[in-house]
C-alpha cells in the first residue's frame, strides 16, 4: 500500500492525480519514484500502482468530506484549472462577510490563486495566472470604502477560508488513517 508521510502530501498528490498524463516519459523520468523521503528509497509500488492509489484516495476524500471542505481543499491545492475555478465558485457564497459580492468573489479568487513573482504571463507551466490588476484591492469595492475596512474584510475572508482548509485536513487525516495510508499508521 502507498504510504504518505502526512495528510498534506496525500491531499496534494491525490488532487494532482487528475492532471497526470500517461504519455511516454524521458529516461530520467522513468528512474524517479516518489516515496517516503525518510527511508531514502522510492516507493515499493510501481508508477501505475501509485497513480491508482492516488486516484482511490481522491475518490475516498471526495466522498467522505463535506462539500464545503472538499471545495476548500480543491481551491487551495488542486492543479486542475477547471476544478479550481469551480471550487472557487462554490466557496464564494459560503464565506460570511459584510463585504459586497464582488469583493468576496475577488478575495476568494486571490486566496486560491495567489500572485506569483516574476514577469506576468511568462510561465512555462500550464497554470492559472491572473492579471496584475486583479490583485488590486482598490478595484474590489465599487463604493470606495476605507482601506482599513477592505483590509479587515480581506483578512476575515482569508481566515475563514484557512479555517475551512484546516478543518478539511483534520477530517482528511481521519479518513486516511482509517484507510491505513499514513506513515504513523503503517509504523
Amino acid at each position: 500500500m502507498t504510504i504518505y508521510r502526512d495528510v498534506l502530501s496525500a491531499v496534494v498528490r491525490c488532487l494532482a492525480a487528475e492532471c497526470i498524463d500517461n504519455t511516454a516519459k524521458q529516461a530520467w523520468q522513468k528512474l524517479y519514484q516518489a516515496g517516503d523521503l525518510s527511508s531514502g528509497k522510492g516507493s515499493a509500488l510501481g508508477v501505475r500502482d501509485m497513480l491508482d492509489v492516488d486516484c482511490m484516495v481522491h475518490a475516498r476524500l471526495h466522498s467522505q468530506l463535506p462539500p464545503r471542505l472538499w471545495h476548500a481543499l480543491v481551491a487551495k491545492y488542486s492543479t486542475h484549472k477547471a476544478r479550481k475555478v469551480e471550487a472557487i465558485g462554490h466557496l464564494v457564497p459560503l464565506v460570511e462577510s459584510p463585504a459586497p459580492q464582488l469583493f468576496r468573489y475577488k478575495a476568494v479568487t486571490v486566496w486560491a490563486i495567489p500572485q506569483l513573482k516574476g514577469k506576468d504571463g511568462k510561465r512555462s507551466t500550464d497554470m492559472i495566472v491572473l492579471p496584475a490588476g486583479f490583485y488590486d484591492m482598490n478595484a474590489w469595492d465599487l463604493d470606495a470604502r476605507p482601506e482599513r475596512t477592505r483590509r479587515r474584510w480581506r483578512t476575515d475572508i482569508c481566515k475563514a477560508l484557512e479555517g475551512m482548509v484546516n478543518e478539511a485536513l483534520v477530517e482528511a487525516q481521519e479518513v486516511l488513517q482509517a484507510e491505513g495510508v499514513l506513515v504513523e499508521q503503517a509504523a
